[in-house]
């Protein structure tokens, strides 16, 4: 098996999709009776990676049926046109929210250039390619999806994005999250235990909103949760649930910190700060030593995660 392919019980696969740093953003592979999903894609540059992972298993591309990205954000939807291409049979499934992005990347496309600039664009996603629209379908709230006989469950997931779903899968108790349950990393795993934060990156963070899926998320009693960034986490119910009460924890701080700093002349370099030194000091008390490279870890999430909270602070509708 491929080094960045890791088999996780109950027919589910992660991928290492190699998206900035190893075992920063993961695919999934769901695989039933020959038949399989794959639930998000990573970026273009993902794609070979994908396809070796079905060969690996010995799945030719005509037996994956359905490619549902959680939310259009480029990580996790960048590479769904260009994948598509080489699964014949293949349906995307896409919160109705985001279809039309998957459809017509224009927007998506210009969306991303504002917040990462056109040359970590070309280097990090590449041209985007759109899917068909005959391919292309909206999921709905409570929607029950079959893989050869396996129940795969959709719901609204709103908080980190609008256009986010997430996908319970009764099999293994487990939902596929994408970003509504945070970032947790391996490296920072303390004798096996995980540690997450949320996310807030633009544009269309909304703290209530986070707060409410994530108890809709928890009243399914999962004993793990399949997280983008990065892999399975979770044991029991009780971990999960050890989780999800850090990770809220940190939401509420998160906003009382961007609350605080509301008028401030240097809003977004204290914002940034204030980010990091608390996901450090958490870290700590995790039992991590977070020193200078778990800050060069974190220094990206604090940046974006600034610039969400920033644009949630200035929303008018606030």
């Amino acid at each position: 098996m491929p080094d960045f392919l890791e088999d996780l019980g109950h027919g589910i696969y992660a991928i290492d999709t190699g998206f900035q740093r190893p075992r920063f953003d993961a695919a999934y592979l769901i695989v039933e009776n020959g038949r399989a999903a794959f639930v998000d894609t990573g970026t273009n540059h993902a794609v070979p990676r994908l396809l070796a992972a079905l060969a690996a298993l010995g799945l030719a591309p005509e037996a994956v049926d359905w490619v549902i990205p959680t939310h259009v954000h480029l990580d996790h939807a960048g590479g769904v046109g260009l994948l598509m291409q080489s699964l014949p049979k293949a349906r995307a499934l896409v919160h109705p929210r985001g279809l039309r992005h998957m459809v017509d990347p224009k927007a998506l496309w210009l969306g991303a250039l504002a917040v990462y600039g056109e040359e970590e664009m070309q280097r990090s996603y590449g041209k985007l390619v759109p899917v068909p629209a005959e391919r292309a379908e909206a999921s709905h709230d409570e929607q029950l999806l079959m893989l050869a006989g396996r129940p795969l469950r959709l719901i609204d997931s709103p908080g980190h994005a609008r256009h986010h779903h997430a996908i319970w899968d009764e099999r293994s108790r487990s939902w596929f999250t994408g970003d509504t349950f945070g970032l947790s990393y391996r490296a920072f795993d303390v004798d096996g235990r995980a540690w997450v934060l949320p996310t807030s990156t633009p544009v269309q963070f909304e703290p209530d909103a986070l707060k409410a899926t994530v108890a809709r998320l928890l009243a399914a009693g999962p004993v793990a949760m399949q997280v983008t960034h990065y892999g399975r986490i979770g044991c029991s119910v009780d971990e999960v649930k050890r989780l999800a009460a850090l990770m809220l924890d940190q939401v509420d701080e998160m906003v009382a910190l961007a609350e605080s700093l509301r008028a401030a002349p240097d809003r977004h370099e204290r914002l940034k700060a204030g980010l990091l030194d608390d996901y450090l000091a958490r870290l700590r008390a995790h039992g991590h030593a977070a020193g200078a490279d778990a800050a060069d870890w974190l220094a990206l999430d604090a940046e974006l995660n600034a610039q969400g909270l920033e644009v949630w602070l200035d929303r008018p509708a606030r």
